[in-house]
């Protein structure tokens, strides 16, 4: 009797990378996206994500998404029979300013949503949002030209093409799974 091996399905990983770009006096950060089975596997993509980044790139923290606001999240494989999720997971990056401070500071939300304005309505209801404002420069969403949202991104709408088209993210209820486990730190990409 043979026993077939059986593959895992990868992971949607979310990293914070970070680079002190040439011509820049300060290190950036941007958010990246990506479906792979570890870490080491996304190299590829990070670096075409930000080539500007040069050998600077890095990352500062990442996290394995597999739970958010109750709901347990999984890559499938897209097939014909694939049933599409009514929740959708949304990155929404929110802005604001504190009095006295030359920055803007930033606090980043990952929540499941049927739809954009919900999620939007729901970040909005954070202590960052409602703390983050000073006359004249309210706390809000980049880039959401007309809402107070830096950035709002359905996930599977900023993830590589390929991606797209070979997977799917799958949203259950799950109300008691762990916290996902946050891992911070320098982490150097040819040491993933």
């Amino acid at each position: 009797m043979s026993v077939e091996a059986i593959t895992p399905l990868p992971k949607l990983f979310m990293l914070l990378l970070g680079s002190k770009a040439p011509k820049r006096n300060v290190e950036q950060h941007d958010y990246f996206f990506g479906i792979a089975n570890s870490l080491k596997e996304l190299v590829p993509q990070i670096k075409a994500f930000w080539p500007e980044a040069g050998n600077s790139i890095h990352v500062d923290g990442w996290r394995e998404v597999n739970y958010v606001d109750g709901y347990q999240v999984k890559v499938v494989e897209r097939s014909e029979n694939t049933v599409i999720s009514d929740r959708k997971l949304f990155f929404i990056n929110l802005g604001g300013y504190q009095s006295g401070k030359l920055e803007e500071q930033h606090y980043i939300v990952l929540s499941v949503h049927d739809n954009r304005a919900s999620a939007v309505s729901d970040a909005k209801k954070t202590v960052f949002f409602k703390t983050n404002s000073i006359k004249g420069a309210n706390s809000h969403v980049d880039e959401k030209y007309g809402i107070d949202v830096d950035d709002i991104y359905r996930i599977e709408d900023i993830l590589e093409p390929q991606e797209k088209e070979k997977y799917h993210i799958l949203i259950e209820p799950a109300p008691d799974l762990p916290e996902d486990e946050i891992h911070l730190g320098y982490f150097k990409l040819d040491k993933l």
